[in-house]
Protein backbone atom coordinates (compact mmCIF):
# COMPACT_ATOMS: atom_id res chain seq x y z
CA UNK A 1 0.00 0.00 0.00
CA UNK A 2 1.45 3.31 -0.94
CA UNK A 3 2.15 5.47 2.17
CA UNK A 4 0.35 8.98 1.25
CA UNK A 5 3.84 11.71 2.55
CA UNK A 6 3.30 13.27 5.36
CA UNK A 7 1.78 16.97 5.42
CA UNK A 8 4.50 19.46 5.86
CA UNK A 9 6.57 17.31 3.43
CA UNK A 10 3.68 17.54 0.45
CA UNK A 11 3.23 21.45 1.63
CA UNK A 12 7.31 22.16 1.05
CA UNK A 13 6.63 19.92 -2.24
CA UNK A 14 3.90 22.37 -3.11
CA UNK A 15 5.81 25.44 -2.45
CA UNK A 16 8.76 24.47 -4.32
CA UNK A 17 6.78 23.74 -7.30
CA UNK A 18 4.84 27.01 -6.66
CA UNK A 19 7.62 29.18 -7.17
CA UNK A 20 9.54 26.91 -10.00
CA UNK A 21 9.83 28.85 -13.48
CA UNK A 22 7.33 25.55 -14.65
CA UNK A 23 4.37 26.75 -12.25
CA UNK A 24 4.80 30.35 -13.69
CA UNK A 25 4.43 28.68 -17.13
CA UNK A 26 1.54 27.30 -16.27
CA UNK A 27 -0.77 30.34 -14.84
CA UNK A 28 0.60 32.05 -17.37
CA UNK A 29 -0.91 28.93 -20.12
CA UNK A 30 -4.48 29.43 -17.88
CA UNK A 31 -4.83 33.35 -17.45
CA UNK A 32 -4.36 32.72 -21.50
CA UNK A 33 -6.90 30.54 -21.64
CA UNK A 34 -9.48 32.69 -19.40
CA UNK A 35 -9.05 35.12 -21.29
CA UNK A 36 -9.26 33.77 -24.73
CA UNK A 37 -12.29 31.76 -23.27
CA UNK A 38 -14.30 35.18 -23.60
CA UNK A 39 -14.34 34.61 -27.42
CA UNK A 40 -15.77 31.60 -26.77
CA UNK A 41 -19.54 32.84 -27.88
CA UNK A 42 -18.19 34.54 -30.51
CA UNK A 43 -16.75 31.95 -32.17
CA UNK A 44 -19.59 29.40 -31.65
CA UNK A 45 -21.43 31.69 -34.03
CA UNK A 46 -19.13 32.57 -36.55
CA UNK A 47 -19.17 30.89 -39.76
CA UNK A 48 -15.62 28.93 -38.48
CA UNK A 49 -17.52 25.32 -38.08
CA UNK A 50 -16.70 25.13 -34.34
CA UNK A 51 -19.40 24.36 -31.58
CA UNK A 52 -18.95 26.35 -28.11
CA UNK A 53 -17.30 22.87 -26.75
CA UNK A 54 -14.33 22.17 -29.94
CA UNK A 55 -13.76 26.17 -29.66
CA UNK A 56 -12.69 25.73 -25.52
CA UNK A 57 -10.63 22.61 -26.79
CA UNK A 58 -9.02 24.79 -29.71
CA UNK A 59 -8.38 27.11 -27.04
CA UNK A 60 -6.88 25.22 -25.14
CA UNK A 61 -4.59 23.39 -27.22
CA UNK A 62 -3.38 26.76 -28.08
CA UNK A 63 -3.16 27.96 -25.03
CA UNK A 64 -1.21 24.69 -23.52
CA UNK A 65 1.78 25.81 -25.77
CA UNK A 66 2.91 28.49 -23.54
CA UNK A 67 4.16 25.67 -21.33
CA UNK A 68 6.95 25.39 -23.83
CA UNK A 69 7.52 29.56 -23.83
CA UNK A 70 10.61 29.91 -21.82
CA UNK A 71 12.12 26.23 -24.44
CA UNK A 72 10.07 26.70 -27.41
CA UNK A 73 8.77 30.20 -27.50
CA UNK A 74 8.27 30.62 -31.75
CA UNK A 75 6.04 27.19 -30.74
CA UNK A 76 3.56 29.53 -29.26
CA UNK A 77 3.88 32.17 -31.70
CA UNK A 78 3.37 30.32 -34.53
CA UNK A 79 0.25 28.40 -33.04
CA UNK A 80 -0.75 32.22 -32.19
CA UNK A 81 -0.61 32.84 -35.42
CA UNK A 82 -2.62 30.35 -36.99
CA UNK A 83 -5.44 31.05 -34.14
CA UNK A 84 -5.37 34.86 -35.48
CA UNK A 85 -5.73 33.64 -39.39
CA UNK A 86 -8.61 30.80 -38.67
CA UNK A 87 -10.67 32.48 -35.29
CA UNK A 88 -9.28 36.11 -35.50
CA UNK A 89 -7.77 35.80 -32.11
CA UNK A 90 -5.44 38.37 -31.03
CA UNK A 91 -5.15 36.96 -27.03
CA UNK A 92 -2.71 34.36 -28.03
CA UNK A 93 -0.54 36.80 -29.80
CA UNK A 94 -0.01 38.63 -26.99
CA UNK A 95 1.52 36.17 -24.95
CA UNK A 96 3.47 35.10 -27.50
CA UNK A 97 5.51 38.53 -28.37
CA UNK A 98 5.79 38.82 -24.78
CA UNK A 99 7.34 35.46 -24.41
CA UNK A 100 9.91 35.81 -27.29
CA UNK A 101 10.61 39.22 -26.21
CA UNK A 102 11.00 37.80 -22.35
CA UNK A 103 13.12 34.85 -23.21
CA UNK A 104 14.94 35.22 -26.81
CA UNK A 105 15.25 39.04 -26.28
CA UNK A 106 15.43 42.25 -28.15
CA UNK A 107 16.14 41.08 -31.98
CA UNK A 108 14.27 38.44 -31.88
CA UNK A 109 11.42 40.11 -30.37
CA UNK A 110 11.58 42.97 -33.45
CA UNK A 111 11.49 40.16 -35.83
CA UNK A 112 8.72 38.51 -34.46
CA UNK A 113 6.90 41.62 -34.29
CA UNK A 114 7.24 42.84 -37.85
CA UNK A 115 6.72 39.37 -39.31
CA UNK A 116 3.60 39.18 -36.79
CA UNK A 117 2.06 42.77 -38.68
CA UNK A 118 3.32 41.30 -42.03
CA UNK A 119 0.83 38.40 -41.48
CA UNK A 120 -2.01 40.00 -40.04
CA UNK A 121 -1.61 42.49 -43.20
CA UNK A 122 -2.36 39.33 -45.14
CA UNK A 123 -4.72 38.23 -42.83
CA UNK A 124 -6.31 41.75 -43.39
CA UNK A 125 -6.24 41.44 -47.46
CA UNK A 126 -7.94 38.05 -47.19
CA UNK A 127 -11.58 38.02 -47.71
CA UNK A 128 -13.27 37.28 -44.25
CA UNK A 129 -11.48 39.36 -41.63
CA UNK A 130 -14.09 40.34 -39.52
CA UNK A 131 -15.34 44.21 -39.79
CA UNK A 132 -14.73 45.04 -36.85
CA UNK A 133 -10.62 44.44 -36.81
CA UNK A 134 -11.32 47.86 -39.16
CA UNK A 135 -12.46 48.97 -42.06
CA UNK A 136 -9.28 50.37 -43.23
CA UNK A 137 -5.57 49.78 -42.84
CA UNK A 138 -5.76 53.02 -40.65
CA UNK A 139 -8.06 51.56 -38.81
CA UNK A 140 -6.37 48.06 -39.07
CA UNK A 141 -2.68 49.56 -37.77
CA UNK A 142 -4.40 51.24 -34.64
CA UNK A 143 -5.53 48.20 -33.22
CA UNK A 144 -3.04 45.58 -34.49
CA UNK A 145 0.65 47.36 -34.01
CA UNK A 146 0.31 48.56 -30.50
CA UNK A 147 -0.66 45.24 -29.77
CA UNK A 148 2.42 44.16 -31.00
CA UNK A 149 4.73 46.46 -30.13
CA UNK A 150 3.28 46.25 -26.02
CA UNK A 151 3.81 43.11 -25.96
CA UNK A 152 7.06 42.79 -27.23
CA UNK A 153 8.33 45.94 -25.70
CA UNK A 154 6.95 44.51 -22.32
CA UNK A 155 8.87 41.37 -22.97
CA UNK A 156 12.33 42.76 -23.91
CA UNK A 157 12.04 45.18 -20.94
CA UNK A 158 11.23 41.83 -18.71
CA UNK A 159 14.58 40.02 -20.52
CA UNK A 160 16.72 42.84 -19.27
CA UNK A 161 15.61 43.27 -15.74
CA UNK A 162 16.01 39.36 -16.09
CA UNK A 163 19.90 39.93 -17.17
CA UNK A 164 20.68 42.50 -14.39
CA UNK A 165 19.59 40.12 -11.42
CA UNK A 166 21.13 37.22 -13.29
CA UNK A 167 24.41 39.78 -13.28
CA UNK A 168 23.94 40.93 -9.68
CA UNK A 169 23.35 36.89 -8.11
CA UNK A 170 27.06 36.68 -10.39
CA UNK A 171 28.43 39.63 -8.24
CA UNK A 172 27.04 38.59 -5.28
CA UNK A 173 28.49 34.89 -5.66
CA UNK A 174 31.74 36.10 -6.93
CA UNK A 175 31.99 38.38 -3.46
CA UNK A 176 31.08 35.43 -1.44
CA UNK A 177 33.91 33.16 -3.69
CA UNK A 178 36.09 36.18 -2.82
CA UNK A 179 35.45 36.56 1.42
CA UNK A 180 36.05 32.86 1.30
CA UNK A 181 39.11 33.07 -0.47
CA UNK A 182 40.49 36.04 1.37
CA UNK A 183 39.44 34.16 4.65
CA UNK A 184 41.52 31.27 3.74
CA UNK A 185 44.51 33.27 2.64
CA UNK A 186 44.34 35.16 6.40
CA UNK A 187 43.97 31.50 7.88
CA UNK A 188 46.96 30.21 6.21
CA UNK A 189 48.27 33.39 7.44
CA UNK A 190 47.62 32.64 11.01
CA UNK A 191 48.30 29.07 10.34
CA UNK A 192 52.14 30.05 9.52
CA UNK A 193 52.92 32.81 12.44
CA UNK A 194 51.64 30.21 14.94
CA UNK A 195 52.40 26.95 13.81
CA UNK A 196 55.69 28.53 12.18
CA UNK A 197 56.88 29.92 15.24
CA UNK A 198 56.44 26.53 17.33
CA UNK A 199 58.59 24.67 14.35
CA UNK A 200 61.51 27.41 15.37
CA UNK A 201 61.41 26.86 19.12
CA UNK A 202 61.31 23.31 18.01
CA UNK A 203 63.98 23.58 15.70
CA UNK A 204 66.11 25.37 17.88
CA UNK A 205 65.68 23.54 20.90
CA UNK A 206 66.43 20.11 18.98
CA UNK A 207 70.10 22.11 18.12
CA UNK A 208 70.71 23.13 21.50
CA UNK A 209 69.96 19.27 22.86
CA UNK A 210 72.22 17.77 19.92
CA UNK A 211 75.07 20.08 21.39
CA UNK A 212 74.63 18.98 24.69
CA UNK A 213 74.13 15.45 23.96
CA UNK A 214 77.87 15.45 21.64
CA UNK A 215 79.42 12.35 21.25
CA UNK A 216 76.37 10.57 22.62
CA UNK A 217 74.20 8.07 21.21
CA UNK A 218 70.95 10.49 20.55
CA UNK A 219 73.50 13.02 19.05
CA UNK A 220 72.17 12.10 15.56
CA UNK A 221 68.91 12.17 16.67
CA UNK A 222 68.49 15.56 18.21
CA UNK A 223 69.97 16.76 14.84
CA UNK A 224 67.77 15.10 12.64
CA UNK A 225 64.46 16.27 14.88
CA UNK A 226 66.08 19.72 13.95
CA UNK A 227 66.65 19.35 10.64
CA UNK A 228 62.80 17.81 10.11
CA UNK A 229 61.62 21.08 11.99
CA UNK A 230 63.71 23.08 9.47
CA UNK A 231 61.70 21.36 6.86
CA UNK A 232 58.53 21.57 7.87
CA UNK A 233 59.30 25.04 8.60
CA UNK A 234 60.46 25.43 4.67
CA UNK A 235 57.46 23.54 3.52
CA UNK A 236 54.87 25.87 5.53
CA UNK A 237 56.53 29.18 4.01
CA UNK A 238 56.29 27.25 0.36
CA UNK A 239 52.61 26.13 0.87
CA UNK A 240 50.57 28.34 2.90
CA UNK A 241 52.43 32.04 2.51
CA UNK A 242 54.15 33.18 -0.29
CA UNK A 243 54.23 37.26 0.19
CA UNK A 244 56.65 39.76 0.27
CA UNK A 245 55.11 41.48 3.37
CA UNK A 246 54.85 39.81 6.70
CA UNK A 247 51.54 40.84 8.37
CA UNK A 248 51.13 40.35 12.20
CA UNK A 249 48.66 37.50 13.70
CA UNK A 250 45.54 38.34 14.22
CA UNK A 251 45.06 39.13 17.80
CA UNK A 252 43.10 36.30 20.53
CA UNK A 253 41.01 36.65 23.33
CA UNK A 254 43.46 39.62 24.77
CA UNK A 255 42.32 41.55 21.72
CA UNK A 256 38.46 41.49 22.52
CA UNK A 257 38.29 44.28 25.42
CA UNK A 258 39.88 46.67 22.78
CA UNK A 259 36.98 45.67 20.34
CA UNK A 260 34.45 46.17 22.80
CA UNK A 261 36.28 49.58 23.89
CA UNK A 262 36.03 50.68 19.97
CA UNK A 263 32.64 49.76 19.77
CA UNK A 264 31.61 51.66 22.61
CA UNK A 265 32.91 54.84 21.43
CA UNK A 266 30.99 54.03 17.96
CA UNK A 267 27.61 54.17 20.45
CA UNK A 268 27.16 50.26 20.58
CA UNK A 269 27.66 49.33 24.39
CA UNK A 270 29.03 45.72 24.45
CA UNK A 271 28.81 43.28 27.55
CA UNK A 272 31.87 41.17 27.34
CA UNK A 273 32.32 37.44 29.03
CA UNK A 274 35.14 35.45 28.67
CA UNK A 275 34.86 32.01 29.93
CA UNK A 276 38.79 31.51 32.00
CA UNK A 277 39.22 27.98 30.08
CA UNK A 278 39.12 30.44 26.99
CA UNK A 279 42.34 31.73 27.73
CA UNK A 280 43.74 28.72 27.51
CA UNK A 281 42.69 27.87 23.86
CA UNK A 282 45.45 27.34 21.32
CA UNK A 283 46.54 30.67 19.54
CA UNK A 284 44.78 29.50 16.56
CA UNK A 285 41.52 29.14 17.67
CA UNK A 286 41.86 32.51 20.17
CA UNK A 287 42.49 34.04 16.69
CA UNK A 288 39.48 32.81 15.42
CA UNK A 289 37.21 34.00 18.56
CA UNK A 290 38.89 37.45 17.56
CA UNK A 291 37.81 37.18 14.30
CA UNK A 292 34.04 36.15 14.30
CA UNK A 293 33.50 38.72 17.23
CA UNK A 294 34.98 41.51 15.40
CA UNK A 295 32.91 40.92 12.45
CA UNK A 296 29.51 40.94 14.61
CA UNK A 297 30.69 43.55 15.84
CA UNK A 298 31.44 45.68 12.74
CA UNK A 299 27.98 44.21 11.78
CA UNK A 300 25.97 45.53 14.86
CA UNK A 301 27.34 48.74 14.55
CA UNK A 302 26.60 49.27 10.73
CA UNK A 303 22.86 47.81 10.77
CA UNK A 304 22.28 48.45 14.90
CA UNK A 305 23.58 51.45 15.64
CA UNK A 306 23.28 52.40 19.36
CA UNK A 307 22.17 49.32 20.28
CA UNK A 308 23.59 47.00 23.15
CA UNK A 309 25.74 44.05 22.03
CA UNK A 310 26.07 41.02 23.97
CA UNK A 311 28.99 38.76 23.80
CA UNK A 312 29.86 35.71 25.27
CA UNK A 313 32.59 33.12 24.51
CA UNK A 314 32.27 30.26 26.62
CA UNK A 315 33.75 26.89 26.59
CA UNK A 316 31.32 23.60 26.91
CA UNK A 317 32.81 20.19 27.55
CA UNK A 318 34.81 19.90 24.47
CA UNK A 319 33.24 22.60 22.45
CA UNK A 320 34.29 26.48 21.71
CA UNK A 321 30.96 28.50 21.85
CA UNK A 322 31.09 32.04 20.71
CA UNK A 323 27.77 34.19 20.97
CA UNK A 324 27.29 37.46 20.10
CA UNK A 325 23.48 39.16 19.98
CA UNK A 326 22.00 42.77 19.44
CA UNK A 327 18.26 43.87 19.70
CA UNK A 328 16.62 44.46 16.19
CA UNK A 329 16.28 48.24 15.34
CA UNK A 330 12.76 49.45 15.17
CA UNK A 331 13.62 50.93 11.81
CA UNK A 332 16.56 50.82 9.34
CA UNK A 333 18.80 52.91 9.76
CA UNK A 334 19.15 56.12 7.66
CA UNK A 335 21.43 56.37 5.78
CA UNK A 336 21.53 52.35 4.90
CA UNK A 337 24.63 50.95 5.87
CA UNK A 338 27.52 50.56 3.19
CA UNK A 339 27.83 46.79 3.14
CA UNK A 340 29.57 43.86 0.63
CA UNK A 341 27.13 41.05 2.28
CA UNK A 342 30.70 38.90 2.68
CA UNK A 343 30.66 38.92 6.27
CA UNK A 344 28.90 36.18 6.87
CA UNK A 345 30.67 34.39 4.54
CA UNK A 346 34.16 34.78 5.94
CA UNK A 347 33.02 34.00 9.32
CA UNK A 348 31.66 31.04 8.03
CA UNK A 349 35.05 29.82 6.32
CA UNK A 350 37.09 30.40 9.60
CA UNK A 351 34.79 28.46 11.41
CA UNK A 352 34.19 25.63 9.19
CA UNK A 353 37.85 25.33 8.44
CA UNK A 354 38.59 24.52 12.26
CA UNK A 355 35.99 21.94 11.99
CA UNK A 356 32.92 23.67 13.56
CA UNK A 357 29.60 25.41 12.32
CA UNK A 358 28.57 28.93 12.35
CA UNK A 359 24.57 30.07 12.38
CA UNK A 360 23.02 33.40 12.08
CA UNK A 361 19.29 33.71 12.66
CA UNK A 362 16.56 36.20 13.95
CA UNK A 363 15.50 35.19 16.97
CA UNK A 364 12.96 36.97 19.91
CA UNK A 365 13.01 40.46 18.44
CA UNK A 366 17.02 40.00 18.46
CA UNK A 367 19.98 38.47 15.69
CA UNK A 368 22.31 36.58 17.18
CA UNK A 369 24.92 34.83 15.81
CA UNK A 370 26.69 31.64 17.05
CA UNK A 371 30.11 29.92 16.42
CA UNK A 372 30.65 26.62 17.83
CA UNK A 373 34.25 24.57 17.41
CA UNK A 374 36.43 21.88 18.63
CA UNK A 375 38.25 23.90 21.70
CA UNK A 376 41.02 21.33 21.48
CA UNK A 377 41.93 21.77 25.36
CA UNK A 378 43.31 18.81 26.55
CA UNK A 379 41.20 17.05 30.03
Amino acid sequence: MTRLPALPALRRRVDRWAGSPRALDAVAALFAFGLMLLDVPGLARADNSLTGITATLVLAGGAATLVLRRRLPWLPYAVALGLMGWLHELTMIQFALYSIGRYRGRRAAVLATLLYVAVAYGYFLTPGWPVEHGETVSDFLSLVVPIGVLAAGVGIAAYRQDLVRALEGQRREAAARQAVQEERISVGRDVHDLVGRELTVLAVRAEVLAVRARGEAHQKDFEELADTARRAHLMLNETIVRRADRDAATPGIEGLPGLAGESERMGSPVELTVAEEAKALSPLRQAAVHRVVRECLTNAAKHAPGLPVTVAVTVEGPDLRIEVRNPLPKSPPDPAPVSTGTGLFSMGERVTSMGGTLRARREDGAYAVTATLPAGLIP
